[in-house]
């Protein structure tokens, strides 16, 4: 099983882009590490995400539009809602077994989806209490 291709958008802490690459073993491509992305706008963001066959992952809500962001024009977009660093990595590591790992996923497992993941979406018992 190949590593998950990831396209980390300028929100996304950079502890947490050390967590994808060193714990979860994760190919990302973090946009605040390249010059020529930093300023680029969304539709940028979603159109080179699909270019480069990446899943996006965010913070930000606004892909969520569909009209902005048709879903069957993107490789697939993760948007998280968290309170802290902290829970984004146990959602990473959630989305990880529940996503990326599972036998016989594809290389773009939410090509033409996008998925919203908040706390109580693990099967760790601590996120569904919200601890």
């Amino acid at each position: 099983m190949s590593e998950p291709r990831i396209y980390a958008d300028a929100n996304i802490p950079s502890g947490v882009v050390g967590y994808m690459r060193d714990k979860l073993r994760w190919d990302v491509l973090f946009v605040l590490e390249h010059t020529d992305l930093r300023r680029a706008r969304d539709i940028e963001h979603y159109r080179f995400a699909r270019q480069l066959g990446r899943t996006l992952v965010t913070l930000d809500h606004d892909y969520l539009d569909d009209r902005r962001f048709p879903p069957q024009e993107g490789s697939g977009v993760i948007v998280f809602s968290v309170p802290d660093e902290r829970w984004l990595c146990r959602l990473l590591a959630a989305a990880d077994q529940q996503v990326f790992r599972i036998e016989g996923a594809p290389a773009l497992p939410l090509e033409g989806r996008k998925r919203e993941w908040h706390i109580g979406e693990t099967d760790d018992p601590d996120d569904r209490a919200g601890r």
